[in-house]
């Protein structure tokens, strides 16, 4: 942008105790008010947190390599900055603000760095998974929305690992998708399809986001779940997990994704279940209602809880669109 268009507020012998205020201030000329916002917000948390920590021009040239490396360590199928995000407890909580959850409905996990839109169509009952080490299961679910009515024509992404504990997309000489599908409820709200169950696994730990997680002294295991993600228009977007019940890394997931109400038990299949769907008697069968809300509900429920949080920070502002900008008039 042409600098003699812009009107600049003059500045110089900025110090720690005036950078903030005149970085906030040349920040403040941009026309989109969340924008601008969003910007303020973070000038003022990330100068705080130098003041605070005290930060030495070492460790903040050793932040910066560590972003670079995050960068540049990331592929069209490796997403370290989610894993990151993920890591730090971000995922979880950006999606709790933006997609709050009634206690109703079903509540929301981590979408996780290995989601892929290269999964193939399937028909109910089909098989997500192919690999001959995993032990099979079906599973059996059905979409309700708040007044348990069920949903039909609802887009669902499912996605796990192998038995080994790898997605499809980590394994260079892969021919196609596997582990993975997309799916359309039926008339009535229903869904089912044969993977194979779930096992724990670590998250990616040979990059930064791995080497930091050793510094800090924590594990990079997830506990064994099933990724499940909705879509339909006219009702707020889901991603969510189950979680198998007594995992060993239940209560210790490296990305905090565990919800006691995300548990789920698997139950041997009995004479009538083997029957209907064609799996032999005593296979694992997992049977699990998700429970979606109108983009009303969940927009009322943000917009609620939003007010609610900044008038207890003390924060000046409205909401446009859901979210909250600089209160001025």
């Amino acid at each position: 942008m042409d600098p003699a268009k812009i009107n600049i507020p003059p500045m110089k012998d900025l110090t720690i105790d005036n950078i903030t205020e005149n970085t906030i201030r040349i920040n403040s000329q941009a026309p989109d008010p969340r924008l601008t916002y969003v910007m303020e917000r973070l000038v003022t948390h990330l100068h705080d947190f130098a003041r605070e920590t005290r930060l030495s021009t070492k460790e903040w040239m050793a932040a910066i390599e560590f972003l670079t490396a995050v960068g540049q360590i990331c592929s069209d199928v490796r997403q370290e900055f989610i894993l990151l995000s993920d890591i730090l407890g971000l995922s979880l909580l950006v999606d709790s603000i933006d997609h709050p959850k009634p206690s109703y409905s079903t509540e929301g996990s981590v979408l996780g760095p290995f989601h892929s839109r290269e999964a193939e169509d399937m028909g109910h009952g089909d098989e997500m998974s192919h690999d001959p080490q995993g032990e099979p299961c079906i599973v059996l679910c059905t979409i309700k929305d708040s007044h348990g009515n069920p949903i039909p024509n609802v887009k669902i992404d499912i996605w796990e690992t192998d038995s080994s504990g790898h997605y499809d997309v980590q394994y260079s000489d892969r021919e196609g998708p596997d582990g993975r599908c997309v799916m359309k409820s039926d008339a009535d709200g229903n869904f089912w399809f044969k993977a194979i169950k779930p096992v724990p696994y670590p998250i990616p730990h040979d990059g930064p986001v791995g080497k930091l997680l050793a510094k800090l002294h924590r594990h990079p295991y997830r506990p064994s779940h099933m990724h499940f993600m909705f879509e339909k228009p006219g009702y707020d977007h889901l991603i969510t997990a189950l979680y198998t019940r007594g995992d060993p890394y239940e209560t210790s997931d490296a990305v905090f994704g565990v919800k006691e109400s995300l548990l789920v038990d698997f139950h041997p299949a009995d004479k009538m279940v083997a029957k209907e769907y064609n799996v032999a008697v005593g296979s694992p069968v997992l049977e699990h209602d998700f429970v979606l809300v109108s983009d009303k509900e969940a927009s009322d429920l943000r917009d609620e809880r939003s007010q609610k949080a900044l008038a207890d920070l003390g924060r000046k502002v409205k909401l446009v669109d859901g979210l909250p900008v600089p209160d001025v008039d």
